[in-house]
């Protein structure tokens, strides 16, 4: 039976090789400074990459948010993650909350966040961390750190532009606007919005089909998917190369081909 870590503000589930990691500070609206999810989210991430019986992670919320970022009490008294000079503080960015995005970048499984309520701040860019958002129908986004005199120290420029291109990403930025689930899809922040009671179901239905797949070929795929944006294509298609020299090389690749066979031969 595969050891799943202990958390301290999360909760962590292992079922047909999909992980379930649930944001569990509901008192705080999930906030990711001002508790231990941020040690907990570096700690699954780095746990999915060395556990092989893990083919795709999910990640939601526990209570009404799925995040609401930054703890706001903190900056308002300089505590905690935001106390501290110049330097000081960005220590503690480098050494906090800035270790989510390196740590969700370098996942080799797919992630699905299944947003189930407001993803705020640095809860929003969280949900973007992601490779698929699914949302219920109560969820919001906003990129909201203009509204408090801040930038998106984890790294969210970075990683909304990508997902929905720079014009798009500077207006939600620089207005700080929240919008509901409806306008993120039309965006193309999120890949579905379904009704609350259903959003797990979603999300699973998704994850359950991934984690069919051969697991080795699906963690190589997500890193060609990760690689192709930042290569050019003759040496993109070099790693292609030699990564499908070993898919060709792994048993699994050929009781797929078997299974494909066995299911043409029974059609008439």
């Amino acid at each position: 039976m595969t050891t799943v870590p202990k958390l301290t503000d999360a909760l962590l589930t292992l079922e047909n090789r999909v992980a379930t990691l649930t944001l569990n500070r509901h008192d705080l609206r999930n906030a990711l400074t001002g508790s231990n999810l941020i040690d907990d989210i570096v700690t699954t991430a780095e746990w999915v990459n060395q556990c092989e019986d893990v083919s795709v992670l999910v990640i939601t919320g526990a209570g009404s948010a799925f995040s609401a970022g930054g703890n706001i009490r903190d900056m308002a008294n300089r505590s905690g993650d935001f106390a501290g000079d110049v330097a000081e503080c960005a220590d503690r960015y480098r050494k906090g909350i800035q270790r989510i995005p390196l740590a969700l970048q370098n996942v080799e499984v797919p992630i699905i966040a299944a947003v189930n309520g407001p993803a705020i701040g640095a809860g929003f860019d969280l949900a973007n961390m992601a490779d698929i958002r699914i949302a219920s129908e109560s969820s919001k986004f906003g990129e909201t750190f203009l509204n408090l005199g801040i930038i998106p120290g984890d790294g969210g420029a970075w990683f909304m532009q990508r997902l929905i291109g720079y014009q798009r990403a500077f207006e939600l930025t620089l207005t700080g606007r929240v919008i509901d689930a409806a306008e993120a899809k039309e965006l193309g922040i999120v890949l579905d919005v379904v009704p609350a009671d259903e959003l797990m179901n979603a999300a699973n239905a998704m994850a359950s089909r991934m984690a069919s797949q051969p697991p080795k070929a699906t963690r190589l795929t997500k890193r060609l998917m990760k690689m192709a944006p930042r290569m050019e294509l003759k040496d993109f298609l070099d790693v292609c190369a030699n990564f499908q020299g070993m898919c060709h090389n792994e048993p699994e690749h050929l009781e797929a081909v078997n299974k494909m066979l066995e299911a043409m031969a029974r059609k008439p």
